[in-house]
């Protein structure tokens, strides 16, 4: 009976301790840095210049601006989409850059419309 008991609790550990062993693993890949080049963010080119530098959290990201260019982590939207709330945030946009590549014309156009 003792020696049952002790396998079970040698079991027990043994799965307590790869689990707490796979937590710790996980959470060290989600806090690792991302890779160079990769880019996590838009870039913005606007219309006119901010006199001043400027923060707004828009899609509940934050967006700092400084001149005329502005930066923002990736929201989970749609590029156009996310375009539009800038535009709504700080002014019309020339240029919209996503990890991807600019957004096209057509794609600027709708934005500033908003």
């Amino acid at each position: 009976m003792l020696t049952q008991t002790r396998n079970s609790l040698s079991h027990a550990f043994l799965a307590a301790g790869l689990a707490l062993a796979g937590t710790f693993a996980s959470f060290g890949v989600t806090v690792s840095p991302a890779h160079a080049g990769a880019s996590s963010a838009y870039s913005v080119t606007l219309a006119n210049g901010l006199e001043a530098p400027a923060k707004k959290i828009v899609n509940g990201v934050l967006w700092n601006c400084s001149g005329a260019s502005c930066a923002g982590a990736i929201d989970g939207a749609r590029p156009v989409n996310t375009c539009r709330q800038v535009v709504k945030a700080f002014g019309n946009v020339t240029r919209f850059a996503t990890p991807k590549g600019d957004l096209g014309a057509e794609d600027l156009q709708r934005c500033n419309a908003a």
